[in-house]
């Protein structure tokens, strides 16, 4: 049976955070380990993602309990939700919406689905609650492993026909 986090105030929530395909394969994929904030919103939650990966936040994204097939997810978190100009969405938005509040089981998993044209897949999933350390107020990087695939294809392509 899972841990359930009784109180996310005060409290640093660890993520394995996993750059899979979308049929969910995870297994030698770069991950990042993150340490945030549990009063963190899913919206910073997100920019500490992609940051970690080096992505830009220049698209829509969401967060599904769904790991394979986002659109048959029961429980999902949408930035389209925080826009008042789709009143279709049917989850709650990023931008109030705590981490604390969404991570309430250490193993509880999630699928961070980023630009909904290309479907960038990020296996996130609770590994820890811990003590506030020093970085009470920021997300922080304990771990990487692994190059991660570019959001934009490869920078060395690109410079290579500006020489021709």
């Amino acid at each position: 049976m899972a841990k359930r986090v009784t109180d996310g105030n005060d409290l640093t929530f660890m993520f394995k955070v996993i750059q899979s395909n979308y049929m969910g394969n995870v297994r030698g994929r770069p991950y990042r380990v993150l340490a945030v904030p549990g009063d963190f919103t899913l919206y910073k939650f997100a920019d500490a993602i992609l940051t970690s990966f080096e992505f830009d936040l220049d698209h829509a994204f969401g967060f599904y309990d769904n790991l394979t097939c986002w659109s048959h997810s029961t429980e999902g978190y949408e930035l389209f939700s925080d826009d008042d100009r789709d009143p279709m969405s049917e989850f709650p938005g990023v931008k109030k919406t705590k981490v604390k509040d969404v991570f309430t089981t250490i193993k509880k998993k999630m699928l961070f689905l980023f630009d909904y044209s290309d479907e960038w897949h990020f296996r996130v999933e609770l590994i820890g609650v811990e003590p506030v350390g020093e970085h009470k107020t920021r997300a922080k990087v304990v771990k990487s492993v692994g190059e991660a695939l570019p959001q934009y294809g490869n920078q060395d392509e690109d410079d290579s026909d500006d020489d021709e």
